[in-house]
Formats: structure tokens, C-alpha cells, sequence
């Protein structure tokens, strides 16, 4: 449940111009009704950044990111939406609301309020066990360190801390500072056993705090101390702040060398992350010893679009790094694969060889899918028709997850170069599969503009122009009129917004929006001249959509028909003139359309 209300957000949105948010960060200059100016998210000499003030969003044509005044500030600013609202409330003087008792807003002040005590929980607990670490019975902590060879700097950047053998000593400092074993419950920082006693989670380890990308702490791993002591890492269970497949570690230490330098490495562990961040080998994250999910993808996406993954080269680390790469390729990132020695991981590798020797396997990283097909075409003997078969299946299911469709053909010409296949048979074979994937993704993965029909791009265009006749004109639709359309995912929203005030809409549309739909959806906003003009434009394409579901359900029946033809008359002619008939009906309904 939001924290604010909605009726303070649309004050906000109204109250705010974007125009003067950009310009506190970008130089931008009048160009007819629009600005422009270089794009702050991307290195570029030739200005491609527009910033459109009378209809509320901005848009780079370089490198397509685009959005509201809030997804703006996220964006710059590394935040969060609720956090970006507080800053844009902040800079045009409002103030927040206060929420009243009773209903919605009292729920929402009860999450907030949960959320709050659990992060100053979080804080007393990371601030303890430095203390402990700091503390005489550290002592063996700090030594596993030390060999570890991280010096006293990093443990404090990264605020490392022990967990001692007390079973109530974090449970003591907790309620001695006012929380309640209750909240402590729900922290995750103790528990309860089944013989009802209420002790610590973490218990002689050395204790690594996660942060979410602004800083604050919201979990912990503890690391075993003793060979013997199981599990080798304890983690905090999800709560009400922390969900593990939305965290990325060390994000809020790296974000701004990601930012600068235009790439991450992508590592397993906390001590991995440890020594590349320590000797400044690279901008790093890692993911905790797990495959990537969706939901960390997104969030990296605002840092970077570029990832070098760098996992153990035993096989778990191996299959989890496939499984990132392939989501990672499917969510449109260029993604390299480093290898390493048998046997070393980051963090052993820079400890024996050292910083520069990681750099330069860094610099020697081959991109995933040529490390794929090399993989892919290990023993297989392609004078065999039925190993290059076999190749190209392996092949196909990583192809259709690629997004764009100039990037699909040529990873196709690699996979045809390499099984000694003809191009247009490797390319005709993908394209079938991406189609047939298609029909399984989530609606958020909207495609590209080029998939997009003229009057779908009209509507969208109408949606921030011409709001009002656009909204019209999707009201005149049926829901089946948008299946199978590229824009389905906007227009359903869009008509979903019927309530919301003219003047509101698209920046309501822009705000609910996936990424990649805002930023298809703020290109095409952000062109100059409607994609289709003319009198009553915008009451043509919704006429032209219908046509077109018409004359999908009029080729339907066709294949319907010639299908029980080929079964014989004297069995389905009757159905086959009922569907004559219909066919018929929808000929001349399309005829109406024309």
C-alpha cells in the first residue's frame, strides 16, 4: 500500500514542473515548444535529451530512457518512488500529508511505522556488532580478516561486525533501547524455538550488513566462524523491508562508479565483493550466491545496461551464472562472461594474484552468447546433420529471450557462421521461436517501436497531444480490438484511467507504466509531428484497429475452413457454410471500415 495518497501525489505532479526539476541538472535550451539538452544518463557530444514541460515527461532519444518529474528524480537522484516524492515535495515547498486516522491512511501509517522501527532495529543491531567485533572477544573475527586480507578501511566502509556466542546479548541491547520482542520477532534478528525460549539469530559469526541502494541497513549475512558450524552463511529471513530478490550487495557503495564508468561486475559473495571493492579492481555487486531475479535486473538497469558476471568456476557457480546471463540477455543488457582459474573465486583470485591480473581478465571477458555457442558446439561434430540440429535447439531457447530483433539476427549469423548452417534458415528459425515465446512473456516487456502499426503509434502520440480525443477514441474499443496488439499493454491502462482528470492522465500512464513500456511510450510522445493526420486522425486508428481484429478473425475462419475442407464436405459442410456465412459478415464489416 502507497505511502502517500493519491490525491497528494496528482497535487504534487501538478504543483511540480519538470522544466525547472531538469534544469537543476542539465543545461537545456528552447527548441519550438520542447527543450533539449545533453543526457545526464548517458555520455553524448550531440544533445539527444528532450524535456517536453507543457505535457510532463522527458525522453532521450539516445539511450531511450524516459518518464515522469518522479521517475526523473529516481533516476538522477538513485531513489526509490516514495523517496522521490519526498524530495519534490521538498524542492516546491509542500508538505507532506499527515495521514488521518481510520481507513486506508491509518494502514498506511501503521506499515510506515513498522518499516521505521524496523530500520532503526537494524541500525542498533549493525552499530552492536561492530562494537563486538571492536571488543576483546572480537579478537579471532578480526584475525579471520586479516587473513582474509581486509584492512581496517574496508571493515569500516563496509561496517563488518561479529555476532559473540551470547545467546541474549542483541536480544538485551534491543529491548533495553525500547523495541519490543514482538517487533524484534518480526525483525528477524531473533527467534523464537520450539521449547518457546527467544534467543539471537546470529551467533559467532561475523556478521556483513545488507543496504538497500540509499544506505540503510535492512539485513544481515553471518558468516560461520568455526569450520565446523553450520550453515556456512546465515541470512536474515524476508520482512516487511527486506526482500532478498530485490537486493542487490554493495549497490550503494559502487552505484555512482557503475554510473561513471558504465558497467558492473556481477559477483556471487560478500567477501567476493570485498576484494574487488577494496582494491578498486571495478564497480562491483554482488548477488549473494544466488541466480539473478527479474526484480534485481530492473534495479541494476538504473545504474547500467552492461554487466561482466564473475562467478565461481565450479559447476553451482557456473549454472547460476547461466541463469543470470539468459535473464540478463532477455532484459537487454550487454553481458560478458570473466573466467577464472579452476578453483579460485574474485575473492581468492585478487588475494593470490592480485588487482591488476583481475583487471586484465576483466578486460580479456568474451561476450555471453559467443561464450555460449562455443560451449554450446563443444564436441559435437557439425559433418552430422543431427548435431548441427541438435546445436541449433540448444541455441534457440537463448535466442528468442534476446529483445531486440537486429541483436537476435546477429546472434543468428554467429550460431549459422559456427554450425556452418545457412543465414536465412538460422534467422527464419529464431524469428519463429521469439514469436512463439512471445505468446508467454508478461505483458511488461512491450516490444520495440518498429512492432508498433501506425495507429497504434497515433493513439499513443494522441494519449499526451490530444488526450481527450484519444481517450475517446480507445473508449470506442473493445477489449478484443487491442489482442495481439504491440501497444495492448498502454491502451489497456490507458482506458483503465478513465476516471482520472484529462490534464492528469498521461503522467498517471507514465507513472504506472513498466520502464521499457515509458520509455517506448515517451519516444513516441516526444516526436514533433502526430504518425498519423488527417481529419478526424485519432477516430481513423481506432477504426483501423478494429479493422485489423476483423481481418484477424476473418483469416481465422479462413484456416478453420480450409482445415475442415481437408477432412471432406459430405462430414462438415454444414459447418463449413456456417463459417462461410461468418466469414462473409466480417467481409463486409471490414468493407464498412475501409
Amino acid at each position: 500500500m502507497a505511502l502517500f495518497p493519491q490525491s497528494f501525489i496528482d497535487d504534487l505532479r501538478l504543483q511540480a514542473n519538470i522544466l525547472q526539476v531538469v534544469q537543476e541538472y542539465v543545461p537545456l535550451k528552447k527548441v519550438g515548444r520542447t527543450y533539449k539538452g545533453l543526457c545526464p544518463f548517458h555520455s553524448e557530444k550531440t544533445p539527444s535529451f528532450h524535456v517536453d514541460p507543457e505535457k510532463g515527461f522527458f525522453h532521450c532519444f539516445g539511450c531511450s530512457l524516459g518518464g515522469d518529474v518522479f521517475k526523473f528524480l529516481e533516476l538522477h537522484e538513485k531513489l526509490g518512488f516514495q523517496d522521490a516524492v519526498r524530495m519534490l515535495a521538498q524542492k516546491v515547498g509542500l508538505a507532506l500529508p499527515e495521514h488521518s486516522e481510520g481507513g486506508a491512511d491509518d494502514a498506511s501509517r501503521r506499515d510506515a511505522g513498522l518499516r521505521e522501527a524496523l530500520l532503526k532495529a537494524h541500525e542498533v543491531a549493525a552499530a552492536y556488532f561492530r562494537e563486538q567485533l571492536g571488543s576483546p572477544g572480537g579478537a579471532r573475527a578480526r584475525q579471520q580478516l586479516a587473513e582474509r586480507q581486509v584492512p581496517q578501511a574496508t571493515i569500516d566502509e563496509l561496517a563488518l561486525g561479529f555476532a559473540p556466542q551470547s545467546r541474549e546479548g542483541l536480544k538485551s541491547r534491543l529491548l533495553a533501547q525500547g523495541f519490543s520482542q514482538g517487533l524484534l520477532l518480526q525483525s528477524g534478528l531473533i527467534v523464537q524455538r520450539d521449547n518457546g525460549e527467544v534467543v539471537d539469530r546470529f551467533r559467532n559469526r561475523l556478521m556483513v550488513p545488507i543496504c538497500r541502494d540509499t544506505g540503510s541497513v535492512i539485513a544481515f549475512g553471518g558468516r560461520a566462524m568455526d569450520a565446523g558450524q553450520v550453515p556456512k552463511y546465515l541470512n536474515s529471513p524476508e520482512t516487511a523491508i527486506y526482500s532478498k530478490g530485490r537486493t542487490l550487495y554493495g549497490l550503494h557503495l559502487s552505484k555512482s562508479a557503475i554510473r561513471k564508468q558504465g558497467y558492473a561486475v556481477l559477483v556471487e559473495g560478500y567477501f567476493d565483493f570485498a576484494q574487488v571493492f577494496r582494491t578498486d579492481a571495478a564497480p562491483a555487486v554482488a548477488s549473494c550466491g544466488t541466480a539473478l531475479t527479474p526484480q534485481q535486473a530492473q534495479l541494476l538497469r538504473r545504474f547500467t545496461t552492461k554487466v561482466v558476471l564473475s562467478f565461481d568456476p565450479d559447476a553451482a557457480g557456473q549454472g547460476a551464472a547461466v541463469r543470470s546471463c539468459e535473464l540478463l540477455v532477455a532484459e537487454g543488457f550487454d553481458v560478458n562472461v570473466v573466467t577464472l582459474d579452476k578453483g579460485e573465486d574474485p575473492d581468492t583470485f585478487i588475494r593470490h594474484k592480485g588487482a591488476a591480473q583481475y583487471r586484465e581478465r576483466l578486460r580479456s571477458s568474451r561476450p555471453y552468447l559467443e561464450y555460449l555457442i562455443d560451449q554450446a558446439a563443444g564436441g559435437l561434430d557439425f559433418a552430422h546433420d543431427e548435431n548441427r540440429r541438435q546445436f541449433l535447439g540448444r541455441m534457440l531457447t537463448v535466442a528468442a529471450r534476446i529483445p531486440d530483433a537486429a541483436a537476435r539476427d546477429q546472434f543468428a549469423d554467429r550460431i549459422a557462421h559456427k554450425a556452418r548452417i545457412t543465414e536465412d534458415v538460422v534467422r527464419a528459425e529464431i524469428r519463429k521461436a521469439a514469436v512463439n515465446r512471445r505468446t508467454t512473456v508478461t505483458a511488461r516487456e512491450l516490444p520495440g517501436g518498429g512492432q508498433l502499426k501506425p495507429a497504434e503509434r497515433g493513439l499513443i502520440w494522441g494519449l499526451f497531444h490530444k488526450t481527450r480525443e484519444a481517450r475517446a477514441a480507445l473508449a470506442a474499443l473493445e477489449s478484443d480490438d487491442l489482442d495481439q496488439l504491440a501497444g495492448r499493454e498502454v491502451f489497456e491502462l490507458a482506458r483503465s484511467l478513465h476516471d482520472q482528470p484529462v490534464d492528469l492522465l498521461p503522467s498517471e500512464l507514465l507513472r504506472r507504466l513498466s520502464t521499457m513500456s515509458a520509455q517506448l511510450v515517451t519516444g513516441i510522445a516526444g516526436e514533433n509531428a502526430a504518425p498519423v493526420t488527417g481529419p478526424g486522425d485519432l477516430t481513423e486508428c481506432a477504426r483501423i484497429l478494429k479493422r485489423l481484429r476483423c481481418e484477424r478473425e476473418r483469416a481465422a475462419l479462413q484456416r478453420e475452413i480450409d482445415r475442415l475442407q481437408g477432412l471432406g464436405l459430405g462430414t462438415h459442410g454444414e459447418e463449413i457454410n456456417l463459417l462461410l456465412n461468418q466469414k462473409r459478415t466480417l467481409a463486409q464489416r471490414i468493407e464498412e471500415l475501409t
